[in-house]
């Protein structure tokens, strides 16, 4: 042997245990390379989302003007006042307005019909980026004449051609271009709300403006070149603001898109950092039963004089070395998924996104892998410190005990350490950070304890009165130096992994969907002015189609709160009443009973008033009154299109909004508002497209005013905006389930050499291959199915608290669901199990023992 090796004195060469490294990895790199693929995997979707979202905030920042495309930006339910808009046209000379609003309109060459955003346009709008279409003349021209310019799928969609017109409310618009992309915009919101601009100069001859209709009044401005936006434009904006306007500027926009993103790509990170963590736990698993191989080669060095710590070392120079080769091979392939994210997601996202990689994410990605490499292999590796060379002589078919020491424990700590600051770094909340950490713990802890729980009570309870091959492959599960709680917790990480995602992509698009069940309402129309409520309602019954709901709608404002008004709660610091309820304008409507889709929780609900002396008691959702803070007799007023109402509260409802019907945060009893300015919904189902057309086509032409939301043909579009949300969250996920099956392969594999032994010895004694095959499967068959067991039940849970606490939804585990996943799981285990033992069975007990030897 190069390099001897002495006793008591004689020097230690550092070159020995790279030599010895390296001629114990080419007998083992069939089982290094699964901790390569395991490792690799998760640092590929770290350095590769790391990358997106550099690439991503920096875009935002870089383009940050094109995302308003102006300077500022107010909002509101009504035009700016004359007195404001001079204020601050003295700041900002360039001034352009814009109404928009939702409206049928109609294409005359193609007889079609469809719900859109019609925007109405006056001025340079936008002064930063541009208004894509084609031909690019188009988004200048329309202005100057009865010219429109129309979404571009909307026009593939109805057959339609530049020359056509576009009928909108009562005046017809020559298309002139295809509307390709407007600031700010992007394709899924394309998709779900298609655009037609006209010009704003003909905004009146629509006749679409009736009292009621909502409509939204936009101005963008364009700075003086020397304004001071610290001084008097602050102040302007600050008044502005007061009166109950959304002011928006360049900096609020690139905030507000950047934490967008932000939280998504947080999202994302977590995903990268689950592949990164089951990789991690499939490196400690791979290096807990390497570690148990190599007992008997430390204890014959152990006997040759070498120290506990050098043998250590030998071990230790292999994963930081396999380790920094799946960190390299990681990074190179997130290097790929960066270039391939932006096609990806560019549906998603408001900017131009040319990949550009951020050079820092790859060595510190391959950083990241090394050192969780290290960290997750050391908690197996310093248990090679209490090998005694008498082991290398001594039978190991006694149960090794699994002691933690300090050295363990410190370890453990700096791994849990690692592992919060990592979160950290990557979602900016050392809470969120310490939350996830603790919950990961617990898991494995739960996990481990289920493990140790099973092959314990398999040892004392197993009965004898079983058959031999099922009572073999259970006390496989207590066996000396049995993996059952390892498989159990990696099986069961991964199980609850998947089983959370799966449920909950079908609660989410479970919700969207529920509109389209059958028996429920497909059409509603709106804005249905008083006078054509009688008109419209026997129109829909001359086309045979139910009536199913008419309900008459009210505008309103909250001016005070038992008796406290926006102004005086800006003043007082102590009141919490929100900003949001003073300022929103509230659609409410009046009827003497409640509706399927209302549950009385607390209070009384008085349904008519009969004398208008009487007090007026409104029912309030119970949503809106926990987070006004509501009690049952709080005092309301309303400030009803100029009139102001008093009103208290006398009761709270539970709503089910994801019912298709109209729902209201505050519902008046009859009697009171019956005289009020408002306007009307009509709901009704339609069973056949063509009758669909037919009757749309007839509001449209008849009444122009009115729009219809299709709610089948919304719910295609959700469909494809679902399709594509899904593919993303299918081509994330394969970094963790893709990492996860490695795990379970690596663990799997692994195991061979514990069984090995005892398979050669079966054969011996004249055990036949299909025995030992029903052998395996027993054994495998309870690991897989506990682990996918104790997988599902964690996914139900953490499904729970997400339905709960983040998408305010109740869980109702689907058994379908549950059974797929675990006998997916199962099915899995069971047959890397056997393809593992396959050449242990197959083979003969002498060639068995000479290749392992």
């Amino acid at each position: 042997m190069d390099h001897k090796i002495r006793v008591s004195g004689t020097k230690y060469s550092m070159i020995w245990p790279l030599k010895m490294a390296w001629r114990d990895s080419r007998k083992s790199k069939g089982k290094l390379l699964l901790f390569v693929l395991a490792i690799s995997l998760g640092i590929a979707a770290l350095v590769g989302i790391t990358s997106f979202r550099e690439n991503l905030l920096q875009e935002i920042n870089n383009q940050a003007k094109t995302l308003i495309g102006a300077d500022i930006e107010i909002k509101g339910s009504e035009p700016l006042p004359d007195s404001l808009m001079l204020a601050l046209y003295e700041l900002a000379p360039e001034m352009s307005r814009e109404v928009y609003f939702a409206s049928m309109v109609y294409f005359p060459s193609t007889d079609g019909t469809r719900l859109a955003q019609v925007r109405a346009l006056a001025g340079k709008y936008p002064y930063y980026g541009e208004i894509e279409t084609i031909p690019a003349a188009a988004s200048r021209k329309f202005q100057q004449g009865e010219y429109a310019l129309v979404d571009e799928k909307l026009m593939i969609q109805y057959n339609v051609e530049i020359g056509d017109f576009v009928k909108v409310g009562q005046q017809q618009f020559e298309i002139i271009g295809r509307l390709q992309k407007i600031p700010g915009q992007t394709e899924i919101g394309a998709t779900a709300a298609p655009v037609v601009y006209i010009p704003y100069n003909h905004l009146d001859q629509t006749d679409l403006l009736q009292k009621g209709s909502r409509v939204n009044y936009l101005q963008y401005f364009q700075f003086h070149p020397q304004v001071d936006t610290t001084g008097k434009w602050s102040q302007l904006v600050t008044l502005v603001d007061k009166k109950g306007f959304r002011v928006d500027d360049i900096e609020e926009r690139k905030e507000e898109t950047g934490r967008a993103f932000k939280d998504l790509s947080n999202f994302l990170e977590l995903v990268a950092f689950t592949a990164l963590l089951l990789g991690c736990i499939g490196v400690a698993s791979s290096i807990y039963v390497y570690t148990k191989e190599k007992t008997g080669i430390v204890a014959t060095l152990r006997c040759l004089g070498m120290k506990s710590s050098q043998a250590i070392s030998i071990f230790l120079i292999q994963v930081g070395f396999f380790g920094l080769i799946g960190s390299i091979i990681g990074a190179l392939l997130g290097v790929g998924m960066h270039l391939y994210l932006p096609v990806l997601v560019k549906d998603f996202i408001p900017v131009e996104l040319t990949p550009q990689l951020s050079w820092l994410s790859v060595p510190s990605g391959v950083g990241i892998g090394v050192v969780v490499s290290i960290l997750f292999a050391l908690i197996s590796l310093v248990s090679l410190r209490k090998v005694s060379p008498l082991q290398a002589i001594r039978s190991d078919s006694e149960p090794t005990r699994f002691q933690l020491d300090w050295l363990q424990i410190t370890v453990g700590f700096s791994i849990l350490v690692f592992l919060m600051a990592l979160i950290y770094l990557q979602i900016g909340s050392l809470q969120d950070a310490a939350i996830f950490t603790f919950g990961l713990l617990l898991t494995i802890i739960i996990l481990g304890l289920i493990g140790k729980g099973l092959a314990f009570g398999i040892k004392k309870l197993l009965p004898n009165s079983i058959p031999y091959v099922w009572r073999q492959g259970l006390s496989n599960l207590y066996r000396p130096h049995n993996q059952t709680s390892l498989l159990i917790t990696t099986l069961g990480l991964g199980t609850a992994f998947i089983a959370t995602l799966l449920f909950m992509q079908s609660l989410l698009v479970d919700r969207v969907s529920i509109a389209g069940a059958e028996d429920r309402p497909n059409t509603i129309l709106f804005d249905i002015q008083t006078p054509q409520k009688e008109e419209v309602r026997q129109l829909t019954l001359d086309y045979d189609l139910p009536v199913m709901q008419e309900v008459p709608i009210v505008t309103m404002r909250l001016v005070e709160l038992n008796g406290i008004s926006k102004n005086e709660a800006e003043r007082d610091t102590t009141i919490t009443t929100p900003d949001w309820a003073y300022n929103r304008e509230y659609r409410v409507t009046y009827r003497d009973s409640l509706i399927e889709s209302e549950t009385l929780k607390e209070g009384k609900w008085i349904g008519k008033v009969t004398n208008p002396s009487d007090s007026i008691f409104v029912s309030v959702s119970s949503g809106y009154a926990e987070n006004l803070e509501l009690k049952i007799g709080d005092e309301m007023v309303f400030n009803v299109q100029g009139a102001l109402l008093k009103t208290y509260v006398g009761s709270f409802r539970e709503v089910d909004w994801r019912r298709v019907q109209t729902n209201f945060l505050v519902l008046f009893p009859a009697g009171v508002l019956e005289k009020a300015p408002q306007f009307h919904v009509l709901i009704t189902r339609i069973d056949n497209n063509q009758l669909s057309a037919r009757y749309q086509q007839a509001v449209v032409r008849s009444y122009p005013n009115i729009s219809i939301i299709d709610l089948e043909l919304i719910l295609k579009t959700l469909e494809e905006i679902l399709g594509k949300i899904a593919f993303v969250i299918r081509f994330m996920a394969f970094f963790s389930i893709g990492t996860g099956i490695i795990m379970l392969i690596s663990s799997i594999v692994l195991s061979r050499f514990q069984r090995m032994r005892e398979n050669v010895l079966l054969r011996t004694i004249g055990a036949s291959s299909r025995k030992l095959w029903k052998i395996i499967f027993a054994e495998y068959f309870f690991l897989g199915g506990l682990g996918a067991l104790s997988g599902i039940l964690i996914a139900i849970l953490t499904t729970t608290l997400l339905g709960k606490f983040v998408f305010e939804f109740t869980f109702i585990p689907d058994f379908s669901q549950m059974i797929y996943v675990g006998l997916t799981i199962t099915f899995l285990t069971v047959i890397i199990g056997l393809l593992n033992s396959s050449d242990v069975i197959s083979q003969s007990p002498l060639e068995v023992l000479r290749n392992e030897g």
